[in-house]
């Protein structure tokens, strides 16, 4: 938390923009796991970084700035959704591959595995959806998410248990 205020406590051009580069990519592939279009994605990251830049003040230092930033990140995104009527979806994973000894076909199915647990993550349904990404892919903390969610730290518990019950029993289906 020392390192988020140094970010907020002098918060000039330097510090904002290492805010961004530091932040950034967590804030838009939040974003996009929420409204799922890439443009929406890069205008609600543009907003969220206006409204941190604008409101700075408003941090109590009562959580992470990772946490106060996927929090108005999470608003911002549902305020998005609410304003476009999103009604058709579409994904497009995004594989890294760690490994230069890999051949084409185990690749070519990593590829595909990832991308069909992505499309059973993406149908779950947006409550269940966002608890399990914050917990999955940011490595969230249980008190964290309920602090972004607004809701009490056993609801929490209670949508990660359902989503893997479902992702389990999604993916039994599709593998």
């Amino acid at each position: 938390m020392e390192s988020s205020l140094r970010y907020l406590a002098n918060l000039d051009a330097l510090s904002f923009e290492k805010l961004m580069r530091d932040y950034g990519q967590e804030v838009w592939s939040f974003a996009y796991s929420i409204v799922k279009n890439h443009s929406m994605a890069d205008d609600i990251t543009q907003d969220v970084f206006l409204q941190v830049f604008s409101h700075v003040t408003s941090f109590r230092n009562e959580s992470s700035i990772k946490t106060w930033l996927l929090k108005i990140t999470r608003n911002i995104s549902y305020n998005y959704r609410k304003a476009a009527f999103i009604r058709k979806v579409f994904l497009v994973g995004k594989v890294v591959i760690t490994e230069n000894s890999i051949s084409a076909e185990q690749s070519y199915f990593e590829k595909e595995a990832t991308n069909d647990v992505w499309k059973q993550v993406f149908k779950l349904p947006v409550k269940l959806r966002e608890t399990i990404i914050l917990h999955a892919k940011y490595q969230l903390s249980i008190s964290e998410i309920a602090q972004i969610l607004d809701i009490p730290q056993g609801t929490v518990r209670s949508r990660l248990f359902e989503a893997r019950k479902k992702m389990n029993i999604r993916l039994g289906e599709v593998l």
